[in-house]
């Protein structure tokens, strides 16, 4: 139901229910991601009254989660920016506290500890759209405005040809490393998600303008 990308890296799909109605993605290497895209594949839209909140954690952090946004059917994709402020600018131990909480048990980081190592964990909690609404409304202003007219288009664009480009390659019949998509019986291999991303790079090397263009079909 739901994918997201570190800006430079591949498209995740190891999302995870923990419970009902919420889920999580984990985000190694965390202290070197700058934006994360979060979005909806498409093929489950949200039922009629209810939208998702979307939250960040790292590791240690003793004001636990922080709400980063919302998606809804509305607005099926949204653009975050974590360097310096969710995520510290600097790798230095002060930035959170350096106690990380796992099953329970208190784990010391080392003082100094290379920071990005360590593995935060990106939240969608799927609401009722008033307590969705009701909870974006406690934002800071510059945090829940809106996202550039530019950046709204290029990320509009990728995803679109993302989806686009991998569901046409859906089959019934059950591939290698297949990931199922959609309720019914479709399915995709995973390999796809490469060769898309590879394809996707030779064309913004030759021409990075291509993003800005709403053309049905980049690669």
């Amino acid at each position: 139901m739901f994918g997201c990308i570190v800006a430079g890296r591949l498209i995740q799909t190891n999302l995870q229910q923990v419970d009902v109605n919420k889920y999580t993605f984990e985000l190694p290497d965390a202290a070197t991601i700058n934006h994360i895209v979060v979005f909806l594949l498409g093929t489950i839209p949200f039922d009629p009254g209810y939208a998702a909140t979307v939250h960040f954690l790292w590791p240690g952090n003793e004001n636990g989660w922080k709400l980063l946004g919302m998606v809804s059917n509305e607005k099926p994709s949204a653009i975050f920016r974590l360097r310096g402020s969710t995520i510290p600018s600097t790798s230095g131990p002060n930035a959170f506290s350096t106690r990380l909480l796992t099953s329970g048990e208190s784990n010391s980081v080392q003082f100094g500890a290379n920071i990005s190592t360590i593995t935060a964990t990106l939240g969608i909690s799927i609401e009722p759209i008033n307590v969705v609404e009701q909870q974006i409304s406690s934002l800071p202003q510059h945090t829940n405005a809106s996202i550039p007219d530019q950046t709204a288009q290029i990320s509009a664009n990728i995803l679109k040809n993302l989806y686009n480009y991998v569901t046409s390659f859906a089959t019934s019949i059950v591939p290698f490393d297949s990931q199922k998509i959609g309720i019914g019986n479709s399915y995709i291999s995973t390999k796809i998600f490469q060769d898309w991303y590879d394809g996707f790079m030779r064309k913004v090397m030759m021409d990075p303008n291509i993003v800005l263009k709403n053309e049905p079909n980049i690669i």
